[in-house]
């Protein structure tokens, strides 16, 4: 089988798997995530065999998530089982199953600050965290929230600092505050330079939306 062919298996994985999720965390989200990854792979420099493990990645980096999948009763395959029944060669399997495990904010809560990443890992990483960020993040954050009856805001509920990747996972918060304690840290951990460059304005977009909820929450606009 060719890579061709994998990319469109793995798109039907996608498709079986988070077609039923909410649009937070549903296929579109890994298509804008993949083409932004290809595109900063390539503003980047990264090699044709680089970018065939950027798109895996990218592809296969939500359909385990935690958050959706243990609420699943479901026979499509893991990410890493995926890439075993299609023969991708150990090298490929093992940098993309790397990539997969590294990519959450959540692992990154307890890293290293001498962290090790790789060229293709920032990428896939850093369009994740473009998706999370901007209008199009916005968007998201509501959507998840609305899907798990989260409160929008609570003034008396003031942003969680300095949480361990255990306290970030099983502790409930509001909307809003999930910008202060996540989102506006994104910009700063983006780890490729073309990532830097666009996540400034999708940052500027999120501080603006926030001055102005914040303002017409307090009864002033």
């Amino acid at each position: 089988m060719n890579m061709e062919e994998v990319v469109k298996a793995a798109e039907e994985l996608v498709h079986n798997v988070m077609g039923k999720w909410d649009s937070s965390h549903d296929p579109f989200h890994v298509y804008r995530v993949r083409n932004l990854a290809l595109s900063l792979a390539a503003e980047e420099g990264l090699s044709p065999e680089s970018c065939e493990i950027v798109e895996l990645a990218a592809l296969l980096h939500d359909i385990d998530d935690h958050k959706y999948a243990s609420r699943d009763k479901r026979v499509e395959p893991t990410a890493e089982e995926f890439l075993a029944q299609h023969r991708i060669e150990p090298i490929k399997k093992e940098a993309v199953m790397t990539i997969i495990q590294s990519m959450g904010f959540k692992e990154e809560l307890n890293a290293s600050s001498q962290w090790k990443y790789s060229p293709e890992l920032a990428v896939v990483q850093d369009a994740d965290r473009l998706d999370a960020i901007g209008a199009i993040g916005i968007g998201r954050t509501f959507t998840f929230g609305g899907a798990r009856n989260c409160p929008m805001f609570d003034p008396d509920v003031l942003p969680r600092t300095k949480m361990t990747k255990e306290e970030y996972v099983s502790t409930k918060t509001t909307t809003i505050n999930h910008f202060h304690e996540k989102l506006l840290k994104l910009r700063d951990l983006m780890k490729s330079q073309a990532g830097r460059r666009r996540a400034d304005g999708r940052h500027k977009f999120m501080e603006d939306f926030l001055s102005q909820f914040e303002s017409e929450w307090k009864g002033e606009l």
